[in-house]
């Protein structure tokens, strides 16, 4: 007879309940579409009850924001926490596209706050993007800024960031057309491989 334990994790509480229901609806709908009664069908539980965790919609939004940018932030934060090389920044770079594939609930909401809004929207541009726009960091020799001098740094940002961000919220669309699922393995491996290889290619563009 086997006699091992196995751990299990703890019971959720019913906030973070509210907040990964609330993650998923606003990520399917965008903020204006959902409300709490959505939430509350999700979750199991009656919409009153939901006021003893979060005063409003808006608060529910805010806190499921603060929770997705505590750990999409993260990566630059420790990017920016020591000497920039050349193989930490493609440490960081896997590590957001890894977190987009685990969880691409961020994409598909900011893709509905930019198409019909949402309160916090600045939050969002401060904490995610911001620190990308002004980094002046070198690697190896290469300006991280590269685009700088030619006006066109925010837009190389906004390219960047829409190759990493819109493949989890356009890639299911082409799903026949890969003939894979497109959060397998190994079609991370492959916009992994694809991502690199463009972000190398800066790095070592030289300009004339």
């Amino acid at each position: 007879m086997d006699n091992s334990v196995v751990a299990t994790a703890p019971p959720r509480g019913t906030s973070d309940r509210i907040l990964d229901a609330a993650e998923d609806i606003f990520a399917e709908k965008g903020y204006s579409a959902t409300s709490l009664g959505d939430v509350a069908d999700r979750v199991g539980i009656r919409s009153p009850s939901l006021y003893n965790h979060f005063k409003n919609k808006e608060a529910l939004y805010e806190a499921v924001l603060e929770r997705l940018l505590t750990d999409f932030s993260a990566p630059l934060a420790e990017l920016d926490s020591g000497p920039v090389t050349n193989e930490r920044v493609f440490q960081w770079l896997e590590t957001i596209v890894r977190l987009h594939h685990a969880n691409p609930n961020l994409a598909r909401l900011l893709q509905h706050a930019a198409l019909s809004g949402g309160p916090h929207t600045n939050q969002l541009i401060d904490r995610l993007f911001r620190p990308m726009f002004q980094s002046g960091a070198k690697i190896e020799g290469a300006d991280i800024s590269l685009f700088e001098n030619s006006g066109l740094q925010p837009w190389a940002v906004m390219a960047f960031n829409n190759l990493v961000m819109s493949y989890v919220t356009m890639a299911p669309m082409y799903r026949d057309l890969l003939g894979e699922d497109p959060f397998s393995d190994k079609a991370l491996k492959n916009q992994l491989k694809l991502v690199k290889t463009l972000l190398r290619a800066v790095f070592e563009y030289k300009g004339e």
